[in-house]
């Protein structure tokens, strides 16, 4: 049930425009998200999708948010992210 509920809301976001973009843009301004906030969010996007089996859309989505997150503002820390997005 729980999965069931999880794979109407995620339609729902898509159909609004929101998906994964909620975790890089402002809904009401359209600008990107950056610095502090930009890492933040890309801590909270990676940490809700987790739980989720490695092939699942969402948390490799998830990954690539964390990784370009992370590229921004701690390069160093961005490669093995990033590298394990591809794998």
């Amino acid at each position: 049930v729980r999965q069931a509920e999880v794979s109407v809301k995620e339609f729902e976001d898509q159909g609004t425009g929101e998906g994964m973009l909620k975790w890089q843009k402002c809904f009401d301004c359209g600008q990107d998200f950056h610095g502090a906030v930009r890492l933040a969010l890309g801590w909270a996007c990676w940490k809700t999708y987790l739980g989720r089996p490695e092939t699942d859309q969402f948390r490799c989505l998830a990954v690539g948010v964390l990784g370009n997150a992370l590229r921004l503002s701690r390069p160093e820390e961005a490669l093995p992210v990033l590298e394990a997005n591809l794998a």
